[in-house]
């Protein structure tokens, strides 16, 4: 249940501002749409972030050592310092609505948007931190739906009313505590 719960949280946080919630936004206030962009934003999210977590926990299962807990802890600190770089939204968006409709369009934006992102990392670094895909699939795709349902409906009003400079400062604050916590836990080990 840990695993579940620092994953929402971790990617709630970390997604305001984010790349995809300014690409969420962008889809909203371009197609007036909000269902079939949501439910493309939760696909994409399923199975990029079921990907990425699989990924962690398989790799950190290869890798046991401490200083492979060491390697953990240094990209929470890594996410910490990237979480206070604002993201700005890019003007070409991956495949055209007009040719997919608004559900793929958005699906298949936001998987190839995702890759690399702040989020998809920290989902690997949560795979490896507490080897359960499941658990750490689910946590970060609900704080991504956590994020991007109200951008999606709020579309740029969201933007004005969210101070994201003290959003990603919390993310920060989020970031360096778990990678304190994962140093820890490599110093004991």
């Amino acid at each position: 249940m840990e695993s579940l719960l620092v994953s929402v949280l971790v990617v709630a946080i970390a997604e305001i501002g984010d790349k995809t919630q300014l690409l969420a936004i962008i889809l909203a206030t371009r197609f007036k749409k909000p269902v079939p962009i949501i439910l493309g934003i939760l696909v994409a999210t399923l199975a990029n972030h079921a990907l990425a977590a699989l990924a962690g926990s398989l790799v950190s299962g290869l890798f046991d050592g401490p200083w492979f807990k060491w390697a953990i802890a240094v990209s929470f600190v890594a996410m910490a310092a990237w979480a206070l770089i604002p993201d700005k939204a890019d003007d070409d968006m991956p495949g055209g609505a007009s040719r997919y409709g608004v559900f793929l369009s958005t699906a298949i934006a936001f998987f190839l948007v995702e890759m690399g992102d702040k989020t998809q990392i920290a989902t690997v670094a949560l795979g490896a931190r507490f080897h359960d895909v499941l658990w750490v699939a689910a946590g970060t795709t609900l704080g991504m739906m956590a994020a991007n349902i109200p951008a999606v409906y709020l579309g740029e009003a969201a933007t004005k009313v969210v101070p994201l400079k003290y959003v990603r400062l919390g993310a920060a604050l989020i970031f360096l505590g778990l990678g304190i916590w994962a140093g820890g836990e490599a110093f004991r080990a």
